[in-house]
């Protein structure tokens, strides 16, 4: 059986392992830094509307989103001027079949001033959105209320929680993959140290995260103070959602979880050990029977003359007796084999199929609480995203596998490689076309994919995953010329004694020439050598002549070993098959081409895996783009109404005031209707004989251009149809003249939006 896997060059590795951990940090910390800002549910429409002065108390507030939300009593605040809450504390599910809407009630009586809306949900996808705004009543005025000034999911709680997410994937990718590996391309790897410690981990890894995102749900929806993850209270509340459903059940599917990999590394480890063990002893078996029958043949060629006819008969009798009791241990060992054969295709066909399940059932929980869940088709979704991460978990936790055997494991049998590399090539068939399915059901349109953030996440995912497969078919190229490799291995443990002692000369020449430091070592290698030696002529002895009849044989003399010279010839025969496993390195390129391009697949997974779990905490695109439509072609950020407070004093007599100017909705492109009210120092209304608004774009040399206002009332204007042509930093001008000789230019910034 010719097999690969080398000692590991540990710099390379370590090298490779920390560029590919820097930049996932990197991406983690630029690309999830935003993830708050990325609502996946989105507000698409409020009454009254943000900024907006109603002449009379609206009898409710009212809260349209572009997907479902989960809400509570707590959800919509409404607060007065001096911060107190106003709203009836009962929530009001206004939701049709098509429309996501609720509300909260006022009482009557309100008085004049500006309110402010403080909201917060939970999207039907998992992640926590948040925001607020404000209207006025009768005029705007002051306000002391307080407005959370960190969004939901966002802080310390927010970043903590991400983390969780991608070492959740993290360990589902190892615990799934790394079995898949054991069981579909390896068996031998059960006995692997290095590979049971691979799954182990990500089991643990899965199991701890689930219960920390758990914790951190209450205060990840809620408050954002990480000292509720302790609230009882909340935890029992996130049990009855559907994120919280889902982390339970992946908890229970992970004590499942634990009972497969007992049984993995447990019965499956040892009958594939006892197997193989039993072909070694059938075989011995067979070679016992066959030195049996020429030691007979011996015995009769020594036989005396004076004994010659009994002794012949004798010794025929004891053959047939001897080849009898052989051919009965024969059938025996074939049996157990055979039994050992039975009962490990019995272990790897429950094995696969109980891990199948208990798979599946753990992809499930990410698909019934994720973007599947919720928009287009989700019945389809659902399937489609479960098949995507098992494809994922197959390709690169098996890759995991793989990298873990070949760098600190015994060799690795060539055939499982090639097994591999068909599972694998089927798992990116599966992620290609599940991927299309998700990208055309998030995104949409060609232009969102580099008009939206997921859209350019969404790219960057697509880059990768081109690099990894072409990375992965360079090692299909390695794992093909494997196989014309001549089988030349030697097994580590036949160490001769002349491969010691050329070893201890080799060391003790390199030692003379690395100075005096070294001398110590070559001294010790040349004393194992000579041990070594020693020790291989004597090991066997020369056969002792037989003693003649009837004298007593000779009891040899009995040897206690020297412990120094058994640990001597110990550190010596390591440090042959050391020389062994460098010189098997350095002569097969076919082998370092493998574990190099396999070692590249591994970190560019790493970070692949980060971009993914950024993707799956942004808005998609075809969310963002149903939001633009809805607020007229503009984003949830842009073109909101703006409302200004200029006081102003022009020297004479009642020349003091305030101006309060509204620009609705405050977007370019579009008509915008100002309204300007003036009151005195008392907050009364009042007229004067002149005011001119105008607005200038100094960046892109644009304006004044006028506004022509129209007296409504006392104290009041108003202008409709305000052109502004393109957005940006605004300057607004008002002139103000309260008598024929006093007046007064303010000036004041507005942004405007697309």
């Amino acid at each position: 059986m010719v097999t690969t896997g080398l000692r590991p060059r540990r710099s390379t590795v370590l090298r490779l392992l920390v560029v590919a951990l820097a930049l996932a940090g990197t991406l983690l910390c630029g690309l999830g830094g935003a993830a708050p800002a990325s609502a996946h549910a989105a507000l698409t429409g409020s009454t009254p509307a943000q900024g907006s002065v109603a002449d009379r108390a609206p009898e409710q507030v009212t809260l349209t989103f572009s997907e479902g939300v989960a809400m509570g009593d707590d959800s919509i605040r409404v607060l007065d001027p001096q911060g107190k809450r106003v709203d009836e504390k009962k929530l009001r599910n206004l939701s049709s079949d098509r429309l996501v809407k609720y509300g909260a009630g006022l009482p009557s009586g309100l008085r004049d001033g500006t309110y402010t809306v403080a909201w917060q949900a939970v999207s039907a996808d998992s992640h926590p959105v948040s925001g607020a705004f404000t209207f006025s009543v009768g005029a705007p005025s002051k306000t002391t209320a307080p407005v959370p000034q960190q969004e939901a999911g966002g802080g310390l709680v927010g970043g903590l929680y991400g983390v969780a997410r991608y070492l959740a994937y993290a360990g589902f990718v190892l615990l799934a993959g790394g079995a898949a590996f054991v069981v579909a391309c390896r068996p031998a790897a059960a006995l692997v140290r290095s590979v049971q410690r691979l799954v182990v981990y990500g089991w643990a890894l899965l199991t701890g995260t689930t219960v920390v995102m758990l914790l951190l749900r209450t205060p990840y929806t809620g408050s954002g103070d990480l000292a509720d993850v302790f609230d009882l209270g909340g935890l029992q509340q996130v049990l009855i959602t559907k994120p919280g459903a889902a982390l339970v059940s992946r908890l229970l599917l992970l004590a499942a979880a634990a009972l497969f990999v007992a049984v993995l590394f447990g019965a499956y480890a040892r009958a594939y050990e006892t197997g193989v063990a039993g072909e070694g002893d059938e075989s011995d078996a067979a070679g016992a029977a066959g030195a049996a029958g020429a030691a007979g043949a011996a015995g009769e060629g020594d036989e005396s003359d004076a004994a010659g006819a009994a002794g012949a008969a004798g010794a025929s009798r004891e053959g047939d007796e001897a080849g009898g009791s052989d051919d009965a241990d024969e059938r025996g060992a074939s049996d157990a084999v055979a039994e050992q054969a039975r009962r490990r295709k019995d272990l790897t066909f429950g094995l696969g199929f109980g891990g199948v399940i208990v798979a599946t059932g753990l992809a499930a929980t990410w698909a019934m609480a994720e973007h599947a869940s919720t928009g287009l088709q989700p019945a389809v979704a659902m399937p489609v995203d479960v098949l995507h991460l098992l494809a994922v978990a197959a390709w690169l936790g098996g890759l995991a596998a793989l990298v873990v055997s070949l760098y600190w494991g015994p060799p690795v049998e060539r055939a499982a490689v090639r097994r591999f590399s068909r599972i694998a090539f089927g798992s990116v068939v599966v992620l290609v076309a599940t991927g299309l399915y998700q990208s055309w059901r998030q995104v949409g349109t060609w232009r969102a994919l580099t008009d939206t953030s997921y859209g350019q996440l969404l790219l960057i995912k697509v880059a990768l995953v081109v690099v990894l497969v072409g990375i992965a078919w360079l090692s299909r190229r390695w794992t093909g010329r494997l196989a014309e490799v001549p089988e030349t291995d030697v097994p580590a443990t036949e160490v001769s004694a002349a491969e010691v002692s050329a070893a201890g000369l080799r060391a003790a020449g390199k030692a003379e020439t690395d100075g005096e430091k070294d001398a110590e070592a070559a001294e010790k290698a040349a004393v194992g050598a000579a041990v070594t030696a020693a020790t291989s002529t004597t090991a066997a002895p020369a056969p002792a002549p037989a003693p003649r009849s009837g004298s007593a044989p000779e009891t040899a003399p009995e040897t206690t070993p020297d412990p120094t010279r058994a640990a001597q010839l110990a550190r010596q025969q390591a440090a042959v098959r050391t020389a062994r496993t460098k010189r098997q390195r350095d002569a097969d390129p076919e082998r370092l081409g493998l574990r190099r391009s396999v070692l590249a697949e591994a970190s560019v997974a790493v970070i692949l895996l980060v971009v993914t779990t950024v993707l799956t905490a942004t808005e998609p695109a075809r969310t963002e783009a149903a939001v633009k439509a809805t607020s007229g072609g503009q984003s949830a950020e842009a073109g909101r109404p703006q409302t200004l407070t200029v006081p102003f004093d022009t020297g004479g007599p009642d020349g003091k005031g305030t101006a309060r100017i509204g620009l609705s909705p405050g977007r370019s492109g579009s008509a915008n209707a100002l309204k300007l009210r003036i009151t005195d120092p008392s907050g009364k209304p009042m007229d004067v004989p002149e005011v001119k608004v105008s607005f200038t774009e100094k960046s892109k040399k644009l304006g004044p251009l006028s506004v022509t206002t129209r007296h409504t009332g006392k104290g009041q204007w108003r202008a409709s149809g305000v052109q502004l042509p393109v957005p940006g930093q605004w300057r607004l001008s008002l002139v103000v003249r309260t008598s024929d000789i006093d007046q007064v230019t303010e000036i004041k910034n507005v942004k405007i939006g697309s």
